[in-house]
């Protein structure tokens, strides 16, 4: 007895197609140069593996019944998965990685990495893409450590002992900020490490795994309050429960309409400076060395700093 994984064979499926088009087997036999009992027998060897009848034999045409018709779409989509197995096999021996990963700083405009995402998966490449959204440590973190490919958006500088490269992404302001509402809006002006005391201060995770952590604008013995994300944290900030360093480009569209208030403070502003960075052990793929290109335009690298929307 044969099994259905043994007859299902491309060339079961260019028989199957065949009949389906002459409306007969002495039709596809002709168009196949097969003898017509060949082709019969081949027939019922599938049919007999299924345990289905693929073709209604009761007209002068041979009509494909429910089952064969549905076994005949099927394999026409097996046969364009095929197409696509061997174009990406193609593809990837021509130097297109079969999987990049990107480590994205929380500080980086999510619309402009996914207007980037969408020119990249215009190229239709053979390599599937991945992100992480990563918070300071932990950006670079995921590339030391062999989590990703790519960094974008590494605040601290990279170590020239992990074998890396980096190239400036650009420079972004922190600003202190609050909802209108919170106590300090009102306070008086520069902010003092006593004044920010009394008030909870609102602070985002670092994402490091293992290793040791960052954080910044915290003061010893206050409250804080400790989220995941910076859009978490913006979040926290716009319903008044607490104060804190905010990216500026974040905070811009919100300090425009009085939603936030951002207040000098005694300690100086914090002003980063941001990288991006790729392990150099060995030569780029052609889709590492896409988006080092990309990243390589004053335009792109400004809109990853500056793009960003309201919540």
């Amino acid at each position: 007895m044969s099994f259905a994984a043994d007859v299902l064979t491309p060339d079961a499926f260019r028989i199957l197609n065949a009949i389906a088009r002459a409306r007969s087997f002495a039709g596809a036999a002709r168009e196949l140069g097969m003898v017509p009992s060949a082709l019969t027998y081949r027939v019922r060897q599938i049919e007999d593996a299924l345990d289905v009848l693929l073709f209604d034999r009761s007209s002068r045409q041979a009509r494909p019944t429910a089952a064969g018709a549905e076994l005949l779409a099927q394999g026409e989509r097996l046969q364009q998965e095929i197409d696509a197995v061997v174009h990406r096999v193609k593809r990837v021996a021509s130097g297109w990685e079969p999987e990049l990963t990107i480590a994205a700083d929380g500080v980086i405009s999510h619309s402009a990495l996914m207007e980037l995402c969408c020119d990249f998966f215009g190229l239709k490449p053979p390599t599937r893409l991945r992100l992480r959204e990563e918070i300071l440590s932990g950006t670079i973190g995921a590339l030391t450590s062999g989590k990703a490919d790519l960094a974008i958006g590494v605040i601290l500088e990279p170590s020239r002992a992990a074998n890396l490269q980096a190239r400036p992404l650009g420079q972004i302001r922190f600003v202190y900020a609050m909802a209108p509402h919170h106590p300090l809006a009102s306070a008086r002006e520069p902010l003092s490490d006593l004044d920010l005391l009394k008030h909870r201060g609102i602070v985002v995770a670092d994402s490091v795994q293992n290793g040791i952590t960052q954080s910044f604008g915290l003061i010893e013995g206050q409250e804080t309050f400790t989220v995941s994300s910076l859009r978490t944290k913006l979040d926290a900030h716009l319903r008044g429960l607490g104060a804190g360093f905010l990216p500026e480009p974040i905070a811009r569209p919100y300090l425009a309409t009085g939603r936030l208030v951002a207040r000098r403070v005694e300690r100086s502003t914090r002003v980063a400076t941001l990288n991006y960075a790729w392990r150099s052990s060995a030569s780029p793929g052609q889709a590492l060395s896409w988006w080092l290109t990309q990243l390589e335009r004053p335009i792109t690298r400004r809109a990853l700093l500056e793009q960003h929307g309201s919540l």
